[in-house]
């Protein structure tokens, strides 16, 4: 199977448990690498294991898996060089990075708040937990059998916008704030794991920005809203004690470039209409988001000091 840009998606489909998706995209990359050198060798007519590719419903073509649980993405091997986009991180010592830490601390006195609870839940990317995180801003429901187009979308671009991350994270290796203070974070289980993956740029930050672009696109009249979500997405990890101010702002860079280079993607643009038309179907039913919405508004009101 070829990307629209005529190039072969790299698979892998060697067995792994996965901790959640928050190193998905590491663990994303480490796929790529190590199967790209055997791609051109790689028999073209090799039938895909049955697990290693999704179709839904309303979807033409199946899409493969680069992990297990993990959808290839549109832009492939595509994807806008982080290391490019952005300048290199705040230096100890210097005013940005008494900013950051500033920030950092101020968001500490959230733990235990409703923020706090907000911010755990946002930092689980698993499906199918965290296709409803934009389901209030959306105003209706995000699931596989209401929306399989739109959940489809959600898996896709979240690959692309945590792939795009990494050049500059394993450039730069940046050290986390836990780390940094030896302190710890809203998800104890993924610690290990983030200790030596890079803070700049948030990967999650990247992931929930671009959630927020493309959905503007299925549903412009809400875009204030899913632009709000999608900020307040990328703060949670301020709360959670995982990234810097400054690994936030530049993972909504991340985010727009990998966006921009999805404008011209004939696939992707083919499912934000088809996810338009879901949308519009589920309005039309009256049907509204399972989650408490009333509870969300009010966690993501409580303001983090000094938040850019």
């Amino acid at each position: 199977m070829k990307q629209p840009s005529g190039k072969p998606i790299a698979h892998d489909h060697s067995a792994f448990a996965m901790p959640g998706l928050a190193l998905a995209a590491s663990l994303l990359v480490s796929a790529c690498a190590s199967t790209s050198e055997s791609a051109s060798s790689a028999s073209p007519a090799s039938p895909m294991s049955p697990a290693a590719t999704v179709s839904s419903p309303a979807t033409a073509e199946a899409v493969p898996e680069i992990r297990p649980g993990v959808l290839a993405g549109y832009l492939g091997r595509e994807l806008p060089d982080s290391l490019k986009l952005l300048p290199a991180p705040p230096k100890e010592g210097s005013a940005a990075f008494r900013q950051d830490q500033a920030v950092s601390r101020a968001s500490q006195k959230l733990r235990g708040t409703a923020r706090d609870t907000q911010a755990t839940s946002d930092a689980d990317l698993s499906f199918p937990h965290v296709a409803d995180a934009f389901s209030c801003a959306l105003g209706v429901p995000v699931s596989q059998d209401q929306s399989p187009r739109l959940y489809q979308l959600l898996r896709r671009t979240l690959t692309d916008a945590a792939l795009a991350t990494y050049a500059a994270k394993d450039h730069y290796k940046r050290t986390r704030p836990f780390v940094f203070y030896k302190e710890g974070t809203c998800a104890p289980k993924d610690e290990a794991a983030l200790r030596n993956d890079g803070s700049y740029p948030s990967g999650h930050t990247s992931i929930g920005w671009m959630w927020a672009l493309v959905l503007t696109q299925v549903a412009p009249d809400r875009a204030d809203a899913l632009l709000a979500r999608g900020r307040s997405f990328g703060e949670s990890r301020l709360v959670c004690n995982a990234h810097w101010q400054s690994d936030i702002l530049a993972g909504r860079t991340i985010a727009s470039g990998t966006y921009a280079k999805l404008q011209s993607n004939t696939t992707f643009q083919a499912d934000v209409a088809a996810a338009s038309q879901e949308v519009q179907s589920l309005r039309a039913s009256g049907k509204t988001p399972s989650v408490n919405c009333s509870a969300e508004a009010a966690a993501l009101a409580i303001p983090i000091d000094g938040v850019l």
